[in-house]
């Protein structure tokens, strides 16, 4: 999913108490974050640093930006860029499909030096490592389904990392025209690059089961959830509650 930040993909309401909300920005990146305290000159020094490596080795690697297919590992990237590669391997997508999730885990990973709990969403994809449960409301599109369904996180899931795609939300690239192809894993550039590859395998309602037959291959991937229109389907360690 493309990394800019848009307050209509999800909803998180975290069951911990107590953590301040706040936003991080650096160009295109725009992070909400929840952590015990405001963390926001810790969450732009760890966007800098990581956005520093990413664009130093797109310089040199142009097609990494605009490949829409695998490329190879390369042991000598930043740790980010090798995220990225691996994710877009098991997925079967370019590297910028994992951007958002990769950047939104490697900022929670540098703040939990300082906050025990953090979450952070970046444009729809969110990694939650939390003391507690935590429901993250799916946003799809026009379908009736929109705002009306959430996804639970059990305390004993975390940490983890939900990741959406959509063919008609947003401005992201998605071959397919899923209302929300949504994925959970622990590694949250592969839970990105997985669901713009669940969600480019979405043209209709009729395409649903086997999208999902796809992602139950993924090694990584925990479940899936594709809504298109008023069909919805999941597979996997999706605990659906309305909202």
């Amino acid at each position: 999913m493309d990394e800019q930040y848009q307050e209509r993909s999800y909803r998180v309401d975290c069951g911990a108490r107590g953590l301040t909300a706040f936003t991080a920005r650096v160009k295109e990146t725009d992070l909400w974050i929840r952590a015990t305290a405001d963390l926001g000159q810790r969450a732009v020094e760890s966007i800098l640093d990581h956005r520093r490596g990413l664009e130093a080795y797109v310089r040199e690697h142009p097609d990494f930006l605009v490949a829409l297919t695998p490329l190879p590992m390369d042991p000598l990237a930043p740790p980010l860029v090798r995220a990225m590669l691996a994710a877009g391997q098991a997925a079967g997508v370019g590297p910028m499909a994992a951007v958002a999730g990769a950047v939104a885990q490697a900022v929670a990973g540098d703040l939990l030096t300082w906050s025990p709990q953090v979450v952070v969403e970046n444009g729809g994809d969110v990694y939650l490592a939390l003391a507690g449960e935590a429901t993250v409301g799916l946003w799809a599109g026009d379908s009736p389904i929109s705002g009306r369904v959430g996804l639970r996180i059990p305390a004993e899931q975390m940490p983890i990392a939900v990741c959406t795609s959509s063919g008609t939300v947003g401005h992201s690239l998605s071959l397919g025209r899923a209302d929300a192809a949504t994925i959970l894993a622990r590694d949250a550039a592969l839970a990105d690059a997985a669901a713009t590859a669940l969600g480019n395998r979405v043209r209709g309602p009729d395409d649903l089961a086997q999208a999902l037959d796809w992602a139950q291959g993924v090694p990584g991937v925990l479940g899936a959830l594709a809504v298109k229109g008023s069909r919805l389907a999941a597979w996997g360690e999706v605990e659906l509650v309305r909202l």
